[in-house]
């Protein structure tokens, strides 16, 4: 991206002037060389998502943000409901409630070590992986409709997990608003045998070494020390969630010119939140969430049986569980008073500051944990939300690396089995169904991971606590 067409406003802050038919200004975070390696589309598209109706304050892009449909992955962007805002399908994006979940296990590295080929084997063959992976749970559709209003609630209920883990999920584990009669027959046929599975593209399954901490203090707070051993879970809500993005977007796009929306790119389709259409959409949005939600618990519960086989003296509790694929109704500061928006984070995580009511007891005097995931042989990170985020960016961090590379180009650059035999070699397990998958997602196709996060607490979007370093790797 040329630098020169933005404004900058600090070392990790660039504004696109509002123009033209931009309702507000661009915000895009990030250091000179990240933005420079960002590709033209990306401010394309921030400039098009502030065209949209209802948008306040600005349209923000993360410091990881790459093209992607319609919005910017890694777009954040706020609309109100009664200004005329918008929902949009695609400022959520596909998969919906992608996200991560990072377990303490209570071990150090040493007593890992001995057996981590056993472990890895262990995990691979409870968790399912990869393109149109089934688990071992089948649901009729009673039983579809109560997880997709249950979410990781009804998950617990059915045995998969335990009651203090829902303390620590956005949401408290469930999405409130889901409507499973909104979520399509074959949007939940897709999902019947695929709880519990990882699915493919970048979601992982880690076993990680804490390698650094950077706040001692909130890593305490957050029960992280150097050497720990933590597991780190990050899928979201498998075909459903690809099936109810695909089907509103259609819908949303033929709807827009009867709502009198006229739409710079046909990707952003949306439909007024106000709107039955767009009341619709939430409602299975909000059930792809509880999707989502339910998978990574019923992940959980499977990871702890791994565990007990291989190291019973485990103990698995949940740090915390973050979505970066969601629309949500938040209140925020515009135009100077508190108002409720529809905030949309497409590749970008919530990042809530200390004090904030949505917080469980545990972390709300500290801040919400920010979960960023690394790729294989890269980090990962735990960060925390900070009091500035909300101003910056309606309380929103970057929630990855984001790619350098489409996965065509990284298939031409390298071969599975390259990669899994160059990463053995620095003490990395990888288990995958798929050598092309391993290689599409090489950790070499991604951004510097630890560039990413030093720009997002540079910016203030979030603070760096640790530094998680892989030892084990299943990969979709």
């Amino acid at each position: 991206m040329e630098l020169s067409s933005l404004v900058r406003k600090s070392d990790y802050e660039w504004w696109i002037p509002q123009t033209g038919a931009m309702r507000v200004p661009g915000v895009i975070y990030g250091s000179a060389a990240l933005v420079r390696a960002m590709d033209e589309k990306v401010r394309e598209q921030v400039v098009n998502v502030a065209m949209l109706p209802g948008i306040q304050r600005a349209s923000y892009a993360m410091p990881d943000a790459h093209w992607g449909y319609g919005f910017a992955i890694g777009g954040v962007a706020a609309f109100d409901p009664d200004d005329g805002g918008i929902v949009s399908a695609g400022g959520v994006g596909f998969d919906i409630s992608c996200g991560v979940r990072t377990l303490r296990t209570g071990l150090v590295a040493e007593s890992v070590e001995p057996v981590k080929r056993e472990l890895a084997h262990e995990l691979s063959r409870r968790v399912p992986a990869g393109v149109g992976s089934h688990g071992r749970i089948h649901l009729e559709e009673a039983g579809l409709e109560a997880m997709l209003e249950g979410g990781a609630r009804w998950a617990v209920q059915c045995g998969y997990g335990i009651e203090a883990d829902l303390g620590r999920v956005e949401e408290h584990g469930c999405m409130a608003g889901a409507v499973a009669s909104a979520v399509s027959f074959k949007a939940r046929h897709r999902q019947q045998d695929e709880m519990g599975t990882l699915g493919s593209g970048n979601h992982y399954l880690e076993v990680q070494r804490v390698a650094e901490v950077y706040d001692g203090d909130v890593a305490q707070a957050f029960g992280v020390a150097v050497n720990d051993v933590v597991v780190s879970i990050h899928c979201g809500s498998r075909g459903l969630g690809h099936q109810i993005g695909t089907e509103f977007l259609k819908e949303m796009a033929m709807a827009a010119r009867g709502f009198g929306i006229t739409l710079p790119d046909r990707e952003l389709a949306c439909a007024p939140v106000e709107s039955e259409l767009g009341r619709r959409y939430l409602g299975a949005m909000r059930a792809g969430i509880n999707c989502a939600l339910a998978n990574r618990q019923i992940i959980t519960h499977l990871v702890r049986h791994a565990f007990t086989t291989v190291l019973p003296q485990a103990t698995l509790t949940l740090l915390y569980d973050v979505s970066h694929n969601t629309c949500k109704l938040e209140s925020h500061i515009c135009n100077g008073a508190a108002k409720p928006v529809f905030v949309h984070r497409k590749g970008a995580t919530r990042a809530l500051g200390p004090g904030h009511p949505d917080l469980p007891d545990g972390v709300r005097a500290i801040g919400q944990p920010v979960l960023i995931g690394g790729t294989m042989g890269t980090a990962s990170y735990i960060l925390v939300g900070t009091a500035d985020s909300e101003r910056l960016s309606f309380s929103s961090s970057c929630h990855g690396a984001g790619r350098a590379m489409s996965r065509h180009q990284a298939l031409r650059t390298w071969k599975g089995r390259q990669v899994i035999d160059e990463l053995a070699g620095r003490g990395i397990i990888v288990k995958s169904p798929s050598s092309r998958g391993v290689a599409e997602e090489a950790p070499g196709a991604y951004k510097d991971v630890d560039a990413v996060v030093e720009a997002a607490d540079a910016a203030g979007l979030s603070r760096r606590v640790a530094k998680l370093v892989p030892l084990v790797c299943v990969k979709g």
